[in-house]
């Protein structure tokens, strides 16, 4: 029994490291203070969402979506992986947005420690 379920752990492996960078990620966003250290985790927790994409997307087996006569063989699905190239670009804008805004905050409260701002605000009024 207990063979039988390493063996089913170590056959999946691909999500559980995408389940392992989703909490790492998930932990930086919520957990640190530094606005770049948020940045970072959200990137990290995209990222572990496209390898769980890709990693559902696979087929034992499978072969590339060309179709030859009489093969009867399985094919993969390339809609997975050119959802997560579009995904890409997104998270790559995303991540340019995320850090522009928080140079912005540097400049404009001269920290980017979430704590900081929120303090600096508070005496502010806003």
């Amino acid at each position: 029994m207990m063979e039988w379920l390493i063996e089913e752990i170590l056959a999946k492996y691909n999500y559980w490291v995408s389940i392992i960078l989703m909490l790492i990620g998930f932990y930086a966003m919520i957990a640190k203070g530094n606005l770049i250290k948020k940045v970072i985790g959200l990137s990290i927790f995209q990222t572990a969402i496209f390898l769980f994409y890709i990693s559902l997307g696979d087929i034992t087996g499978g072969t590339e979506p060309i179709v030859i006569e009489g093969y009867k063989g399985i094919y993969v699905n390339p809609l997975p992986h050119v959802l997560i190239l579009t995904a890409i670009v997104v998270a790559v804008a995303t991540l340019a947005v995320a850090l522009a805004l928080v140079i912005s905050m540097y400049e404009e409260y001269g920290t980017i420690e979430e704590e900081e701002i929120i303090e600096k605000e508070r005496e502010l009024g806003v």
